[in-house]
């Protein structure tokens, strides 16, 4: 008992330093900006901190340096999801002191800004049934049942667990979206202005992500329409605010029940019909 008691102790104070240090790199690091066909490409330093800690991995950097073994080893591993659940509810906590005096703003913005939230649902049609045919199990409903912001994480770290299935979803969608969403929505502002979505509608959906997504998607849009820069700020911050006010409970109390309706009636035909298409085996 002694001796677990001792592991977890070392785990969680290893992982506080390792998270520490590699902050400090990606922070000294800095964003990483660039150019593709003249559009304005800026990724956040977040980028840094998921490739070191990849990296670090017993896995991968460990099997090359067996000393980082000593400091990034299993126990580090198993208390890395639990200490992320507790950074998580800080969290929780500030998007509800910060957006209960401005609740306000909800009613006011109109009905297109609150119906923003049924894309939470939306996103699932499309991607649950896919995630299933790739064959990711019970990980489809994590990945899938939002947009796997810093809410959803919050929701399957507390419900299932983050080092469960369902947690490893979210947390899949989570470090792909932070890594690629940038670049995404970097060719997706200029692209959508050209073939005439407005940009009061793609400074709303600009907010429908975290904080960092939402910095960047609205950095790209603003430089795409420079005319919309204070309509733009406007809209894509009080659809931030949305996303954290009402986002929490369409996720926890219609989207997730509906992600796990979804599987429960799905993956049986579509798990038939990939062992048709790629053999028993797959």
């Amino acid at each position: 008992m002694e001796e677990k008691t001792s592991k977890v102790r070392t785990g969680t104070v290893n992982c506080m330093i390792a998270a520490l240090i590699i902050c400090l790199i990606a922070e000294a690091i800095g964003p990483l900006e660039f150019q593709v066909m003249g559009i304005d490409v800026r990724i956040m330093t977040m980028i840094w901190a998921i490739i070191i800690g990849i990296l670090l991995s017993p896995h991968l950097l460990g099997k090359v340096i067996p000393a980082l073994q000593k400091v990034i080893s299993k126990p580090e591993i198993e208390r890395s999801p639990f200490l992320l659940s507790m950074v998580l509810y800080p969290l929780g906590i500030m998007f509800g002191i910060s957006a209960g005096p401005q609740i306000g703003v909800v009613f006011e913005a109109g009905l297109a800004l609150v119906l923003q939230e049924f894309g939470n649902m939306g996103t699932m049609l499309i991607a649950l049934p896919l995630a299933i045919f790739m064959g990711l199990g019970r990980s489809s409903v994590g990945a899938t049942f939002s947009l796997c912001r810093d809410t959803a994480l919050g929701i399957t770290g507390d419900k299932y667990g983050l080092n469960s299935d369902e947690g490893i979803g979210t947390l899949g969608t989570y470090i792909s979206g932070s890594i690629f969403g940038t670049l995404f929505y970097s060719f997706l502002a200029p692209i959508s202005l050209m073939i005439g979505f407005h940009p009061y509608a793609l400074a709303m959906a600009s907010g429908m992500g975290s904080a960092s997504m939402m910095q960047a998607a609205t950095a790209a849009l603003v430089n795409a329409a420079p005319a919309y820069e204070e309509q733009i700020l406007a809209y894509s911050a009080t659809s931030g605010l949305l996303t954290s006010v009402t986002g929490v409970y369409m996720e926890l109390f219609l989207a997730l029940p509906l992600a796990n309706l979804m599987y429960k009636k799905l993956h049986r035909p579509i798990e038939g019909l990939r062992a048709k298409v790629f053999g028993k085996k797959a």
